[in-house]
């Protein structure tokens, strides 16, 4: 990646690299990866201080993030954040697109003052790649021509730099991030698979009910199931707990009402699920960085 650098080790650990950002010219930019070529991804196991975003047209290969290998498959986008250590050599097999730029490129001084990456809404996807949990995201059939085709217009704009292709530039960034946010919230939605119907009814009672007093106990009764077997399914499926589940989907109605409307804070959380104020304030700064006031004035011009 020509945008790039090496600039040491953690440790003993895999190389870090440093986005290297050209005089005049945007900081992003964009990988055309293909069969047979890695696209200029550096070798082996690394890590960055600047975020990426893969997108895969068609299956293929298999990227690996922390300490799990993810097999690609057609329509998946991932999420990378600083600091997460990939291993791209498996990504020979597979083909399809990774932008990678730093968080600053967002303009965050537009909102009145410099906020950390993980207050911008359009980068929480990447907050949870940062916490440990891998970012995978399917993006469904009748959007990926799209998706195709943004990437597309990013890459043809980098590299014809005509006239406005800054502003261009930063236009088809805030479009896919828009889109990769879209895709992170609608949690129940990203998890019913056909083949799994006990997912199917987990989320589907915590869609019905997370604004309830609602815990692992009424989600395994509810399917007449086990706390010990419910916890165990969920967590080899999908790498988090059923409280986790709660919690997010509680939290991404939390971040829509914030952006959305001019509820005070406790009323938001008292509509996402949160009986306390207090409490609800503690688990957004706690799963966020920031807290609520501060969601809201990031998310508005």
């Amino acid at each position: 990646m020509a945008a790039t650098r090496m600039r040491g080790r953690r440790d003993d650990g895999p190389p870090v690299y440093s986005y290297e950002a050209a005089p005049g010219r945007p900081p992003v930019s964009v990988l055309r990866l293909g069969r047979g070529s890695s696209g200029g991804l550096p070798p082996g196991a690394h890590s960055h201080d600047f975020l990426v975003l893969t997108y895969f047209e068609r299956d293929g290969g298999s990227l690996r993030l922390g300490d799990r290998e993810w097999q690609i498959e057609s329509g998946d986008a991932y999420a990378i954040a600083p600091g997460e250590i990939a291993d791209p050599s498996g990504l020979e097999g597979a083909e399809g697109w990774g932008v990678f730029f730093p968080p600053e490129v967002l303009g965050h001084k537009a909102h009145g003052a410099l906020l950390s990456w993980r207050a911008h809404p359009l980068l929480f996807p990447f907050v949870r790649s940062a916490a440990g949990t891998a970012q995978r995201l399917k993006v469904p059939s009748a959007e990926r021509p799209s998706w195709s085709e943004r990437f597309l217009a990013l890459d043809l704009e980098l590299s014809r730099r005509q006239e406005g292709y800054q502003e261009a530039v930063l236009s088809h960034l805030t479009l896919l991030l828009v889109h990769l946010s879209r895709l992170a919230a609608k949690v129940v939605g990203d998890l019913r698979f056909k083949d799994e119907p006990l997912l199917t009814e987990v989320f589907g009672f915590i869609e019905e009910r997370y604004r309830e007093p609602i815990s692992l106990k009424d989600v395994a009764r509810a399917d007449n199931l086990s706390r010990g077997h419910l916890t165990t399914v969920v967590g080899r499926k999908t790498r988090r707990t059923v409280g986790e589940w709660i919690a997010e989907r509680r939290m991404a109605e939390a971040r829509r009402l914030l952006v959305e409307t001019d509820m005070a804070v406790e009323e938001v959380g008292r509509r996402a699920g949160y009986g306390e104020s207090g409490y609800f304030v503690r688990s957004f700064k706690r799963m966020h960085g920031i807290t609520p006031l501060a969601w809201r004035r990031a998310g508005r011009p």
